[in-house]
């Protein structure tokens, strides 16, 4: 077998003058060259792992190898022993466990994790730092996974002769059972993780076989656990219990909502139930009640763009519009414009449909259609409010934009949002709504697309090269790039293996100058705005996300899949 260090030398992972310092120290302390490297900062665990990778004939592991494992092989080696020695259980066949280790050369480690498993032992080899990140990982799911099983341990649930859950419920049976030590214990460990992970829903679904926990984090979902199929109404009722809703109907939609205080912070909750083929659908909405912490600066504009948006929001009167889908942070911005524009002078009033951040003298009206509170009759009582600036949290219909623009032109400084794709069809939409072209052209000073994308998880940030595909997409030629860093996420603990951690936003301004104004009042389509505020110096989003990728913040691959080629 060849020497370490010769090995080393031989694969370029080493200097000479380098391996000549670590042969030196060996001989003063006597420990393992390997070791010695280590310690003294000659070389990487990336180039040690894969040079006694080579030395011993042994197979390299890569984090991605370490993505899944068997979790019954896992289960064999405590979670201890794999903490102390750096070593997990990733497989078994038969009486052979495939177990990845930092020192395969270690034989008391070896020794002591043959005694344990009663096992042969088959070796691999990987970096410490991608160990330690899959040991962190599996054993925590499998945390997860035996706290479910704890909790739902000693349950009796209804269920008919054939295994089925029944439809004629005994609700006082049902009652006694929710209250449970076990049940409740299951469903506050599914919403305190959710707020541990920094998720804003909880979606818990029905499968044929079992009840399916999901969690979104950065706006995408991640599956987090499975419980039985018979826990299914036990779970859904507990939740119905703590949001007021009726448990008894299994039928119809129910809408509700629910408190939770933490030593750390304190969370409304919205849930949503709604009846599928397979049983009842349950979607948790985590709203943080603490102070809000956005700035227009923290949101993710370019300087130039700020610079725009702060221009209009200070403004006298007109109307302000951010449009996007649901979740791509329309009401964040909304708020943090407020927030920036707040001033003793102004008497600033919102109306909204939830209150999702609650700001200090700002006055905020939840609408509440079941008592006749709706947009339409809060906003025609909010003028004898004497405003100054008005939120208007969404125009939904003719009656909304009738007084939102009744606003606008009395003086009044309107914000407001609108379900549109980007900024030249949120004027499709405010027509299509029932707005007159004249006025839709003349009280819009402003309308700002965005989306929401995720960061790269700074933790496993690496470079790369993009796909020539990659390039023909973002319509960027490969030789202007050549010397421009590309990034994305490998992958890690922090950011659970999605190569993502945050979020940040993306902006189409479109300035309401005179040439896009005339276009509008001209009659032409979408395709005729969206060209003149182009030549007028509106950045598309897909724009937008090319910056954000030049910049090392966001993937090629993140801004491909949120933004299209308007072209």
């Amino acid at each position: 077998m060849e020497l370490l260090g010769e090995v080393l030398l031989k694969e370029k992972l080493i200097s000479n003058d380098k391996l000549e310092i670590g042969l030196k120290r060996q001989k003063e302390n006597g420990k393992r060259l390997g070791e010695v490297l280590l310690a003294e900062g000659l070389i990487t665990d990336e180039k040690l792992a894969l040079g006694l990778s080579r030395q011993l004939g042994i197979p390299l592991m890569t984090a991605e190898g370490l993505m899944k494992v068997d979790k019954s092989a896992l289960e064999m080696i405590p979670e201890f022993f794999a903490r102390e020695y750096h070593c997990l259980a990733f497989g078994k066949e038969n009486d052979i466990l495939h177990v990845v280790t930092v020192d395969p050369e270690d034989i008391v480690v070896i020794d002591n994790l043959h005694k344990i498993t009663q096992s042969q032992i088959s070796l691999s080899i990987a970096p410490q730092l991608i160990i330690d990140e899959a040991i962190e990982r599996h054993y925590k799911e499998l945390r997860t996974t035996g706290e479910v099983s704890e909790a739902l341990s000693g349950m009796d649930f209804i269920v008919s002769a054939d295994g089925r859950e029944i439809d004629d419920i005994d609700v006082n049976q049902l009652k006694k059972e929710l209250d449970e030590a076990p049940i409740v214990k299951l469903v506050n460990l599914i919403i305190s993780e959710a707020i541990k992970s920094r998720a804003t829903d909880i979606h818990i679904e029905p499968l044929f076989d079992a009840l399916l926990v999901r969690y979104r984090i950065d706006g995408a979902l991640q599956e987090i656990m499975t419980a039985p199929a018979k826990s299914a109404t036990a779970i859904i009722s507990r939740l119905k219990i703590m949001s007021n809703l009726n448990i008894a109907e299994r039928r119809l939609p129910q809408d509700g909502r629910i408190s939770i205080k933490t030593p750390e912070r304190e969370v409304d909750v919205r849930v949503s139930v709604l009846p599928t083929v397979r049983g009842e659908k349950i979607v948790l909405r985590l709203l943080d009640k603490k102070g809000f912490e956005f700035t227009l600066a923290n949101l993710g504009f370019e300087n130039d763009m700020l610079q725009i948006f702060r221009k209009w929001i200070t403004m006298p009167y007109g109307m302000i519009i951010v449009s996007g889908p649901t979740g791509c942070g329309k009401s964040t911005t909304l708020h943090a414009a407020l927030k920036a524009v707040q001033n003793e002078e102004d008497n600033i009033v919102t109306v909204e449909d939830p209150v999702e951040y609650q700001i200090d003298r700002i006055n905020q009206v939840a609408t509440n259609d079941s008592i006749g509170l709706s947009f339409g009759t809060t906003l025609r009582h909010i003028l004898r409010q004497d405003p100054d600036k008005i939120l208007i949290g969404e125009i939904r219909d003719k009656e909304t934009s009738d007084i939102a623009i009744k606003f606008a032109l009395t003086g009044h400084l309107v914000f407001t949002t609108l379900h549109a794709n980007d900024a030249p069809s949120t004027i499709t939409r405010m027509l299509d709504i029932g707005v007159p072209r004249y006025l839709a052209g003349s009280v819009t000073n402003l309308v700002m697309a965005q989306r929401l994308v995720r960061t790269i998880c700074s933790a496993c940030k690496q470079e790369y090269k993009p796909a020539p595909e990659e390039f023909v997409a973002l319509k960027m030629e490969p030789d202007k790039y050549q010397d421009v860093m590309f990034y994305k996420g490998r992958g890690c603990v922090r950011c659970r293996n999605t190569g993502h951690f945050g979020r940040t936003a993306l902006f189409e301004l479109m300035e309401m100058k005179l040439g896009l104004r005339r276009v509008i009042f001209e009659g032409k389509n979408e395709d005729d705005i969206r060209l003149e505020a182009t030549r007028a110096g509106m950045l598309t989003l897909r724009d937008a996300g090319i910056r954000k990728v030049l910049a090392g913040k966001v993937s090629a691959e993140e801004v491909l899949k949120k933004t299209v080629d308007e072209d």
